[in-house]
């Protein structure tokens, strides 16, 4: 596994290059701009995506999907709701049972689908897996200590993938519940545009704690329904990654929520950013999937009525204040 191909030249895929070339693998990075790929090659820079962060020698960059898909793993890392398109392009081009990581976190708008089940439609045989926890791509870069989660149903072959791109500053645990792994990161997302909100609208560390936990309790209820184990949840992909996201204005999710809270229209922020900020799209995906499993996400639907409905950020927030009390534990999974 010494060839490694990173699919988006994002900030996270310049990241995990950035790893890859630090465990000592033949990195070749994916670009969809050639302009990208030209800085990164003659000045190891990504500054439209991860300014200031200097990147390790010898990474490959390239326009040719072709030549980032001759490898022996590959990281997709493209936004989540272009990830069909891209692995569509991908499918004439990878080797037989090369091991996929797919770092996208998101569900697929219009069809509810988790990325997984994407890949494995449009790439039907190759080995999955999810590499997703608490992770900011500067942090990663610059090599301060990481440590993520690697879903995966076959464990030793999840095994030997971490080893071929970990290190003492970026520690992969391996895991097999693949559904509670991306899960949790796709939701964490809208999450964060909640707690971005509370905490522009001023109300207070209280109120974003209590988001914190009764949206960690959304979480844990729609991977169990969808498959997944309520314990993965608890560990980096899903508590971890909830309050990396949902505390730091590195976060854009978050630093979107706090200017909505503050006043400024979703075209204004999001006119202004170059990076995708999944949890505008991923909100609507995530509802329509609570609906199909019959699962109550009262925090997710009213952060969508927000994003992607035209509700008032007053009137969602006195909505949720004003429900009914109940017990703290859900005993089914349709909560409230």
């Amino acid at each position: 596994m010494h060839k490694l191909g990173v699919i988006g030249a994002g900030a996270w895929g310049t990241a995990l290059a950035v790893v890859g070339r630090r465990a000592g693998r033949d990195v070749r990075l994916w670009a969809l701009e050639p302009e990208v790929a030209a800085e990164i090659n003659q000045h190891q820079r990504n500054t439209p995506y991860i300014p200031g962060v200097a990147l390790e020698p010898g990474i490959a960059a390239t326009t040719d999907l072709a030549v980032a898909a001759d490898v022996d793993i590959v990281l997709l890392v493209t936004p989540a709701q272009h990830l069909r398109a891209t692995c569509e392009k991908l499918k004439r081009l990878l080797k037989p049972k090369v091991p996929v990581v797919i770092c996208a976190k998101g569900i697929e708008r219009g069809t509810s689908a988790l990325m997984t089940d994407v890949v494995a439609e449009c790439l039907p045989g190759a080995p999955l897996m999810i590499l997703s926890g608490p992770t900011f791509a500067k942090e990663v870069a610059t090599g301060l200590p990481t440590a993520i989660t690697l879903g995966a149903t076959d464990p030793e072959l999840a095994r030997k993938v971490a080893a071929a791109i970990g290190s003492p500053a970026f520690r992969p645990y391996v895991s097999t519940d693949i559904v509670g792994a991306e899960v949790g990161g796709a939701v964490k997302n809208v999450l964060a545009i909640g707690c971005g909100i509370v905490e522009g609208k001023g109300l207070g560390a209280n109120g974003r704690a209590a988001l914190l936990a009764r949206g960690l309790a959304e979480i844990v209820r729609l991977a169990v329904a969808r498959g997944g184990k309520p314990e993965t949840l608890m560990g980096l992909s899903g508590l971890g990654d909830l309050v990396l996201t949902a505390t730091s204005t590195q976060s854009r999710n978050y630093s979107l929520g706090v200017a909505l809270g503050k006043g400024q229209t979703l075209e204004e922020v999001l006119g202004a950013r170059r990076s995708v900020t999944e949890g505008v799209t991923t909100a609507e995906a995530v509802v329509t999937l609570a609906a199909k499993l019959h699962v109550d996400m009262p925090i997710c639907s009213a952060i969508d009525q927000v994003l992607n409905h035209g509700a008032a950020i007053d009137a969602m927030l006195k909505s949720l204040l004003e429900r009914p009390l109940r017990d703290e534990v859900d005993t089914g999974s349709k909560g409230k």
